[in-house]
């Protein structure tokens, strides 16, 4: 299977990049996508992606770093004109923390789908890629703004999925995908479960978001590693009456259709 989204760039990784593919194919976890949260670390996430054959890359800039713009999307460009860098992202609305506010969150989530629309009108390099989308408390706010931008639903992916069923079902009725990390494990999270439970089979894809939210029975190791997407896959198999191997075949192509990627078979 694959780690749809992780932050290999990040300090918990320095210099251990090739321990960290290693000890996760040794799980089964056979590739990464390594997610962008500002303009230089898409930078940053696209020279791993060009280095290791089995790691992918975003471009895009973080609503809780959004205090640190204004930005020069030129390097987002350019990533996203590489066929390694995979998708837009991640981006979106996180109304858990008060600082960055909404009044400087909001202006840079409109910058990046201004570029994305633009990009796909002129047919240019990384035209219709997917995006992914960083939602947090926020779904009443943020899907209007998605549905505005007149970007078809089924782009988007939410990952890092904290809600329960009724956030679920809005996220589904948009068209998007919805993924899950360790949180969907956490005994205080049952909602979480309840609506990776209701998720439709070609909409589900699971994630780490390393270094952060180590899933069961491993909660609260930092950093949170690739390869503990295998666990996290295991338990939401289990909550929706799965086989495992059916569950990483399930969401191995929908990885692959979503990011329009081949997920090596022997990493």
């Amino acid at each position: 299977m694959i780690d749809t989204h992780c932050h290999l760039t990040f300090p918990d990784f320095e210099g251990r990049v090739p321990e960290e593919l290693a000890e996760a194919a040794r799980h089964g976890v056979a590739g990464c996508i390594t997610i962008s949260t500002t303009p230089m670390n898409a930078l940053e996430c696209l020279r791993l992606a060009s280095t290791y054959p089995n790691v992918w890359s975003s471009a895009g800039i973080h609503p809780l770093y959004a205090a640190e713009g204004p930005f020069d999307l030129t390097p987002l460009r350019h990533c996203i004109a590489q066929d390694r860098c995979v998708a837009w992202g991640e981006l979106g609305l996180d109304n858990h923390y008060s600082d960055p506010p909404r009044s400087l969150q909001e202006p840079v989530l409109l910058q990046q789908l201004a570029m994305i629309r633009e990009i796909d009108k002129a047919g240019k390099a990384g035209a219709n890629k997917p995006i992914v989308v960083h939602c947090r408390e926020a779904f009443d706010d943020l899907i209007p703004i998605l549905q505005a931008s007149g970007i078809s639903g089924e782009r988007f992916v939410f990952h890092c999925f904290t809600a329960g069923p009724k956030e679920a079902r809005q996220v589904l009725d948009f068209g998007a995908m919805i993924s899950y990390t360790g949180v969907a494990t956490y005994n205080n999270a049952r909602e979480v479960m309840e609506a990776a439970a209701l998720t439709p089979a070609d909409r589900i894809m699971v994630e780490t978001d390393a270094p952060y939210l180590s899933p069961q029975p491993v909660r609260g190791q930092r950093p949170c590693r690739p390869w503990m997407v295998s666990l996290t896959a295991k338990l939401v198999a289990e909550a929706r009456g799965e086989a495992y191997e059916d569950f990483e075949s399930m969401t191995d192509a929908n990885a692959e259709r979503f990011f329009g990627i081949e997920i090596p078979k022997n990493a």
